[in-house]
Formats: C-alpha cells, structure tokens, sequence
C-alpha cells in the first residue's frame, strides 16, 4: 500500500476549492489524532489504513457485483438485461490533502460507468458460453480476464436515459427546455448509443461534463463540505472536457438562486495532458487558448455556461490574464 502521487495541498489551490474532510474528522479515531483545521494532515501511518481499507471494501463490492451478475446469467436472464455499474460521486484518497468527496477535481466528480448490452458487448464472454462468469481473483490470481471496450470520450450520468431507452428499443424523452420545471418528463442528456455500434476512432474534444459545488464561505469552515443551502454563499461551476478541468467560484445568493458570474472569488485550469492530477492550478497565469476554441464548439444542453464561459476567455485573452482583469472582463456578464 503506498500514499497517492499528490498527497500535499497545491500551492495554488484556492482556498474556497479546499475540502477540510469534517465528516472524516468526525470519525472517533480521526477525533483522536487531535489534527488541526482545516490543512493539518493525516500521519502517513493512518493515510495508509484508510486506503487500506477502502480498496478492501471496493474489492468486497466487486465480488458481490460478481457473484449478482454469475446468478443473472444462471437464471437465463443474460441475454435480455442491460446492466449498468455506476456510483453517484467519486472519492478522494489522500490526493491533494483531501479526503471524501465535496470538491471539484476528478477524483471527487468522475465515477465508475460500465455498462453490459447484449449482442453488443457479449463478446467478451468467457470460454463456458455465459453472459456472465464469477472470477474470484483471491482463489484463482492469475485467471485471465478478457479486457472489455473503453469509451474515453467524456460523458454525463445525465446521458444514461436516452441511451439506454436508445439501447432497449424506447424513445427517450425530448430535450428540456429553458425553463423546464413546467415539463413532467424531459432529459438533458445525450444518447450515447453509438459508442457501442462502431469502435472509438478519437476523443472528441468537444464533449465536456458539468458540476457544481456549494460553499458557504472563500475560507475553509467546518460546514464547508455540507453546507445548508440557506449558508451556501459561493457555487464552483466546473466544466471538465478531454483537455482540460475549468472551474469558476462565483457568489451566489441564497435568497433568490441567482449565481453572479460576475462576482468571481477564485478560479481554476488544469491542463491534463501535461497535469492529469491538477496540481498546477494555471488560472489567473494564462494558458486559455484550449479553452477558447473548446467552449466556441460547446453546443450541448448547458449553452448558458458555455457563453459565459467563453465571454469570460476571449476578454482574458483581449486584457490578459492579470487578476485585476478579472472583474472587468465579466462585469456585464449575465448570471445563472
């Protein structure tokens, strides 16, 4: 067991994008290391415990899923069922000096997605002719197992409706307008259905994923992680493409749900191929080329991000990347 690549907080970090973990802190054995708030480590010895630990625990789940899987196909049911493994959020390990989740790097928003179709991924069947065969990997190690497709284009859990109504013959609903609360059923993904018809020839680079996360102040506090949405007073909107993960902090106001984009306490860029981990927090220092052309292709769902997104690069790239440039650049930019 080693500690991960980044176990240190980024020199750059934005001290509103930081996690101080208070539910981890909760914990009775972490109460009794007495660690300091909000950036006080973990001793190195218990870094390793905890991830000892969880990979414990996701090595159980994998067996279970295992074993759920073997039964389906033994009931005769593998050869009519979709199956999907998802998860709702990721989990951070140590990387960055955080842990748990509530943050917007890709070890905290990135989830597990597989998905089982059949006729269409069912090659992957073992040598007994089932859809699905249990390998306990702690009785049988060196068992080779056949490696499935991987889609490494970005996607949303948003897309799985329309693709899977796409996958099982159903219509999946339309596109939901701006506003849709008067909709009873819409969607505002995208049917990914394609990926599995015809081999992945590139990654687009348009393709981006969405999220947020709330605040309730630009300092670490100890409802920083789980802030009632009464408390909530800065929103983190992250847009993650193939290139790059770009997060604006913007005010925001409780009162009347209205995200100012104009009122920008901190920011963040990472290019991945030269930063997959985002480490290097390159806003305010240039570097905004990528992102100009990405957000100028964005057509998807979340136009009005995009625009203001993009609005916000071409003025930093007309002024420059200096901080005081900020503020102007967004000064008549509309909210959310």
């Amino acid at each position: 067991m080693i500690l991960p690549p980044d176990p240190d907080v980024p020199q750059r970090l934005p001290s509103v994008a930081y996690n101080p973990w208070t539910d981890i802190r909760e914990r009775e054995d972490v109460k009794a290391l007495n660690i300091s708030f909000p950036y006080g480590p973990i001793p190195k010895d218990f870094q390793l415990q905890i991830r000892q630990h969880y990979f414990a625990s996701v090595s159980y789940v994998d067996a279970q899923v295992g074993k759920l899987l073997n039964a389906l196909g033994d009931l005769g049911f593998g050869g009519n069922t979709i199956v999907v493994f998802t998860s709702d959020h990721g989990w951070s390990l140590g990387e960055h000096g955080e842990w748990a989740k509530y943050s917007t790097f890709d070890v905290a928003t990135r989830v597990p997605l597989m998905v089982y179709v059949p006729g269409l991924t069912s090659a992957n069947q073992g040598s007994s002719g089932k859809a699905f065969s249990f390998v306990d990997v702690f009785q049988e190690p060196s068992k080779q197992l056949i490696p499935g497709h991987i889609v490494k284009s970005v996607v949303e859990l948003v897309d799985l409706f329309p693709t899977i109504s796409h996958l099982a013959g159903l219509h999946a609903p339309k596109e939901c307008p701006q506003p849709s609360n008067h909709v009873r059923l819409c969607t505002e993904g995208e049917s990914r259905a394609r990926t599995f018809y015809r081999p992945e020839t590139h990654v687009s680079e348009e393709e981006m994923a969405f999220s947020q996360c709330p605040r309730p102040a630009d300092t670490p506090q100890l409802n920083s992680d789980q802030p009632r949405f009464k408390d909530v007073r800065v929103l983190g909107y992250s847009i993650r493409s193939s290139q790059y993960r770009y997060t604006l902090w913007v005010g925001f106001q409780p009162d009347n749900f209205y995200a100012n984009m104009s009122n920008i306490h901190a920011g963040e860029l990472y290019l991945l191929v030269e930063d997959p981990d985002q480490d290097h927090n390159l806003f305010g220092l240039g570097g905004y080329e990528v992102l100009s052309h990405s957000l100028g292709q964005q057509r998807s769902v979340m136009s009005q991000w995009s625009e203001i997104l993009q609005h916000h690069i071409t003025c930093l790239k007309e002024h420059g990347p200096r901080k005081q440039d900020l503020h102007t650049c967004l000064k008549h930019s509309p909210g959310v």
